[in-house]
């Protein structure tokens, strides 16, 4: 974990929970981003202006480089949005000028520098293989560089910025790439599935743009000893009792139904807001809801096959 005061953190994970380990070196400068190592011998920690490699066994900083000496006549300062620390020693980092750049740590010198943007670079993943990088930027939009030969068949390769996407709206602020996939999710609230294009077999913009909006709350939620569901809309809810059987079987036998799922009620809200959340106690007699400014609380009474609310 890296802290605003420049510590590092190191946590155990144990069963329930992390357990607090030991610090890492302590430097000024905030702590914005951390990549451990493959072989989780280092961590590098990315600040403003600059970037460390801590060596995990002794704790100590091995190397410091600054990011910024690079740019003429830099009256702002350089945040290292994004870092990773791929296992041949390289070193990526992505910062607010909208670089994508490479450092050989242990040298203390810059390979590569791509600017990929105008604006910064938020956010990196690197693929499994590490010769894919997918980036992600405060414009929406996001970018692959690929680890490709110089020449046809030859040894040396570099890094080339291969594809551009703009598919968000608002800052980039999460990545990830997957061995079939690049990720990517926004401050638009949009999370992005764009499929290699080498990967699929049908080619097409329906197989490229793949959108999924997803609720950030469930929005079912069960009364298990009533046998009762509560179904979550935008203005209203729907509360539902379960079907049930006679029969018995084996997980994921489709039972004969003696008793077909029954729509009980249905709580229309007042006003334009949204309902926000909802929920139904585990006794099926109290319904909940909340808007952003105000809350509802309903009992429920089953007399024999009616159901009636009342408002508490």
């Amino acid at each position: 974990i890296g802290c605003e005061d420049g510590s590092v953190k190191i946590f155990q994970v144990v069963p329930g929970g992390i357990q607090f380990e030991r610090n890492l070196d302590r430097r000024k400068g905030r702590v914005l981003c951390l990549s451990w190592h493959p072989s989780d011998t280092h961590i590098v920690a990315g600040s403003i202006d600059f970037f460390r490699v801590i060596d995990v066994a002794s704790g100590q900083t091995v190397q410091r480089i600054m990011v910024n000496h690079h740019v003429e006549k830099a009256k702002r300062e350089c945040v290292v949005w994004a870092i990773a620390l791929l296992s041949r020693g390289t070193v990526v980092s992505a910062d607010s000028f909208g670089r994508v750049q490479f450092w050989d740590w242990e040298q203390g010198t810059l390979a590569e520098s791509h600017t990929v943007s105008t604006s910064a670079a938020l956010s990196l993943a690197v693929s499994e293989k590490e010769d894919s990088i997918v980036v992600g930027t405060s414009t929406g939009a996001t970018y692959q560089l690929q680890l490709l030969p110089v020449k046809l068949g030859g040894l040396e390769k570099r890094w080339v910025r291969t594809k551009p996407f703009q598919y968000h709206s608002h800052d980039v602020r999460a990545v990830a790439h997957s061995p079939t996939a690049l990720i990517s999710g926004g401050l638009d609230a949009q999370l992005v599935i764009r499929p290699l294009m080498e990967k699929i077999q049908k080619k097409g913009y329906d197989a490229v743009l793949r959108k999924f909006t997803f609720p950030h709350r469930r929005l079912v939620s069960c009364a298990r000893k009533a046998r009762l569901l509560l179904f979550q809309f935008s203005q209203h809810l729907e509360l539902w009792r379960l079907g049930s059987t006679e029969e018995t079987g084996k997980d994921g036998e489709v039972l004969p139904l003696c008793r077909m799922p029954e729509h009980l009620v249905q709580l229309k809200s007042k006003g334009p807001e949204h309902i926000y959340c909802s929920c139904v106690s585990p006794c099926g007699t109290w319904v909940g809801y909340s808007t952003a400014s105000r809350f509802q609380l309903y009992r429920v009474r089953c007399d024999g096959d009616g159901v009636s609310l009342r408002k508490v």
